[in-house]
């Protein structure tokens, strides 16, 4: 009886021990998830139009949208907006820093794409989207696929400004 106490003993000092390492000053360990980097060319552009607002992610001056985002101001509702090559999706899944959430969609034939359009509705106070002001990047789901949408550093305030605008 007294040597499985005395490894049981030996095992929580050696679980302390190594629960108690200081830092040497070394360099820090990458962490295991990091935020996606931008993309080049593609960005979250903001604008507004009196009491209308568009947050959208794309490619400048193109119509390579990927995800958009309209309200009224204060009105705290988003419309978004999407292309998708499945033509019997009837959601738009995205998620932000671990939370994730589905927005049923109304799909019609894209007039620009093969495949079809996707719009939905939904609260601008979110889990989702509150992640997505305080990380600052946004993924959207297609299937099993992830599409991860971060702003460049110029950008990253225009998601503020639109979820402000919005209210």
């Amino acid at each position: 009886m007294r040597v499985p106490a005395l490894l049981l003993l030996s095992g929580l000092a050696l679980t302390t021990a190594a629960c108690n390492t200081t830092d040497t000053g070394g360099p820090m360990a990458e962490p295991l998830a990091s935020a996606p980097q931008p993309v080049e060319g593609y960005d979250w552009f903001y604008h507004t139009d009196g009491e209308d607002a568009r947050l959208a992610y794309g490619l400048a001056e193109s119509d390579d949208l990927r995800l958009g985002m309209d309200c009224r101001r204060g009105a705290g509702r988003l419309e978004l907006s999407a292309p998708s090559q499945d033509d019997g999706a009837k959601e738009i899944h995205i998620e932000s820093g671990g939370d994730t959430e589905r927005f049923p969609a109304q799909s019609e034939p894209s007039q620009l794409h093969d495949g079809v359009f996707l719009t939905a509705t939904a609260r601008g106070n979110e889990p989702v989207f509150q992640r997505f002001r305080q990380v600052g990047w946004l993924a959207q789901w297609h299937g099993n696929e992830r599409e991860a949408y971060a702003p460049h550093p110029q950008s990253r305030d225009n998601i503020e400004r639109f979820f402000a605008f919005c209210g």
